[in-house]
């Protein structure tokens, strides 16, 4: 279904400037937009994905990841097609880079029936790049809250910052890849900047009511040195230090033949990014990936696979000691 997209301004010619993310992309009548999914409908930018899904499933919020927020719950996950990134490495490539791919139309209400009736504690939009699917997640983002769920975005953080102020009270919850921290790599590996992705963490960070977790996909040979893993660490902790960092384990994809990430550097790079920071996880090896109290080391949250149980945390807190748990719980455990 294709509506008037937000975030755009008409230009010389016929031309539109898409507002939406840093790209800024100027786009020619019955041109679309890199993502692929924004086009000039005659003078206009509309989007041609509104209420368009590709996948969904009912997940363990822990597989987004998020390890601090409604632990051990399932969620709805619904993703589209289209990305503002052009990752070499993809691991959705089918969807992400390829706007034919078939879909289905579901409204926003719907989405949220739906999500209500699997017993979901809410909406993750995911699987493809969601801010592309921007004015549908809006939308939908509304409908779930007026079922009392919750909205998650798994997301690659490039956007402008007046369409994020527009969404943030909308969203309960971020996980944001922060593929490197390297200009170089996002412009020759991503097809895009870093910069602009800090800023969203940033202002994600900063957010009053919003929880954010941030994930690095780990590439051997490309952002596994110690050095870049203390530069996300630093960064993320001058915002705070207990935002949780998954360290993902990469494995070949689309157009990467990189070797696969031994568990050995990601246990390496964990032990750096640790220094600085209270909760570093490890996804995609098998391991421990328990949450501990960060100021008596009491066990908070444990975890053997997409199996949770609840341990020490108790109303947000340490029950051993009584310090304050960065873990937002959807009852009150």
């Amino acid at each position: 279904m294709e509506i008037e997209a937000r975030h755009y301004e008409r230009a010389a010619e016929g031309k539109v400037r898409c507002l939406l993310c840093p790209h800024l992309c100027v786009v020619a009548r019955g041109r679309r937009g890199k993502c692929g999914v924004r086009m000039n409908r005659d003078g206009r930018l509309v989007s041609m994905i509104y209420g368009e899904i590709s996948s969904e499933g009912l997940d363990p919020i822990e597989k987004k990841p998020l390890y601090h927020f409604c632990p051990g719950s399932l969620i709805y996950s619904v993703g589209t097609v289209g990305c503002s990134f052009t990752c070499r490495f993809c691991q959705n490539h089918a969807i992400s880079q390829d706007p034919g791919y078939p879909t289905r139309f579901r409204s926003a209400g719907d989405l949220g029936e739906v999500a209500r009736g699997l017993g979901s504690v809410g909406i993750a939009y995911t699987y493809s790049e969601p801010l592309v699917w921007f004015e549908y997640v809006l939308d939908a983002c509304a409908e779930a809250r007026r079922r009392g769920l919750k909205n998650v975005l798994v997301t690659n953080g490039y956007v402008n910052p007046e369409p994020l102020k527009e969404l943030l009270p909308s969203v309960d919850a971020f996980n944001i890849d922060l593929k490197s921290y390297s200009e170089d790599f996002y412009k020759k590996i991503v097809g895009g900047r870093l910069e602009p992705v800090l800023g969203t963490i940033t202002e994600v960070a900063r957010h009053a009511g919003v929880h954010l977790e941030v994930t690095t996909l780990v590439i051997p040979g490309f952002n596994d040195g110690a050095e870049e893993m203390e530069r996300i660490a630093d960064f993320l902790a001058s915002l705070r230090r207990d935002i949780p960092l998954h360290l993902s384990a990469y494995f070949p994809r689309y157009r990467f033949d990189a070797p696969p990430t031994p568990a050995a550097t990601l246990e390496k790079l964990r032990e750096v990014a640790a220094r600085k920071l209270d909760h570093v996880y490890l996804g995609n090896v098998a391991g421990e990936s328990n949450t501990y109290c960060s100021k008596c080391g009491g066990l908070l949250v444990e975890r053997r696979g997409y199996a949770v149980r609840l341990s020490l945390l108790h109303r947000g807190k340490c029950a051993r000691c009584g310090a304050p748990a960065p873990i937002y719980c959807s009852d009150s455990s």
